[in-house]
């Protein structure tokens, strides 16, 4: 876009662009994360490959459209953070990583991304015009991976 319009940000073509960038890959939205935990999550299967976003980076004059969807769209939800985004055609399924007053351990992100379709925390929905429509799913405690609970009831 030119002229007077040119440092406007149009959120269709941030969303747009955001959903073909991202699609099929997971984020992590923070405010910081403990060196100890990320080090562990790097070791992790597949650990390395979660986009990291920290929200204490101001967005840029002319927001990425990652930054533009963390900063506008996710953000004022007011989630615990950090949160696990996985971005599906059109549908960003998210759920917070904390239990408690800490953190998950890492190695359970990858349960927490099996059951995140059906069990999260919100959801947002492409609208098509650049904004997302947001339904809530699991209670904010709620933050237990069903299927780590279904392996820990066997060794009882």
């Amino acid at each position: 876009m030119f002229g007077l319009f040119r440092g406007k940000a149009d959120p269709q073509e941030l969303t747009r662009r955001f959903l073909q960038t991202y699609e099929g890959r997971t984020l992590i939205i923070h405010a910081g994360l403990d060196m100890a935990w990320l080090e562990e999550l790097l070791r992790q299967p597949g650990g390395a490959g979660h986009f990291r976003i920290d929200l204490r980076r101001p967005p840029g004059r002319r927001p990425t459209p990652v930054e533009w969807l963390a900063h506008e769209q996710i953000r004022p939800l007011g989630l615990p953070l950090p949160l696990l985004v996985k971005v599906t055609p059109g549908i960003l399924f998210l759920r917070h990583l904390t239990r408690g007053k800490g953190l998950v351990e890492p190695g359970e992100i990858l349960w927490l991304l099996d059951e995140i379709e059906q069990r999260y925390h919100a959801l947002l929905r492409s609208a098509g015009d650049g904004s997302f429509q947001v339904s809530y799913g699991i209670a904010l405690s709620d933050n237990e991976a069903e299927a780590m609970l279904a392996g820990l009831g066997g060794l009882e």
